[in-house]
């Protein structure tokens, strides 16, 4: 035959190498850390990467730490910008003659000279009126706990409570 015409297979994976595979195609770790070659090369970069590695951990941690504190007074700072701007917003406000008039009106009940003022009291109808704000009862309604009895237990747990005793103080200590 010659080499043009020639066939070639593949080798089986089992006989790959002749070591580190095994028939079923699960891989020899003894002999695959067998075929590892350790140099001082290796140890120097080896040794380089672990150094590089406990000198760049706290850098980047302090890094991510100065990013949040970063973060926060930066939120911090426009929280205090929108405070500003209600706060002017608000002196605005008290800058225009109207809106002091107004709020004198409603917060102090001033009134220009020969005007007169009607206040309404009870202005709302029964239905409105909050039931916090409802009318008291006529009748004697039953509560729903035993307030004398808690009252009782109460003071007499007290009485009976075991209390800490100070130690008598010796003669000359």
């Amino acid at each position: 035959m010659t080499k043009e015409g020639a066939v070639r297979t593949a080798p089986a994976p089992s006989s790959r190498s002749g070591r580190g595979v095994s028939a079923r195609g699960r891989v020899d770790v003894r002999a695959w850390a067998g075929g590892i070659r350790f140099s001082a090369f290796t140890a120097i970069m080896l040794g380089l990467v672990v150094l590089a590695v406990f000198t760049l951990v706290p850098t980047v941690g302090t890094y991510l730490g100065q990013r949040q504190q970063i973060a926060a007074l930066t939120s911090a700072v426009q929280v205090g910008e929108a405070d500003v701007a209600a706060l002017q917003q608000q002196k605005d406000r008290w800058n225009d003659p109207a809106y002091v008039t107004s709020q004198a009106r409603e917060r102090l009940y001033y009134v220009r000279p020969g005007e007169v003022v009607y206040l309404v009291d009870n202005d709302l109808s029964a239905t409105a009126i909050p039931p916090e704000q409802a009318s008291v009862s006529a009748q004697v309604q039953e509560t729903r706990t035993d307030w004398m009895g808690q009252l009782v237990r109460s003071v007499v747990g007290a009485g009976l409570a075991q209390t800490a005793a100070v130690p008598p103080s010796t003669p000359g200590g």
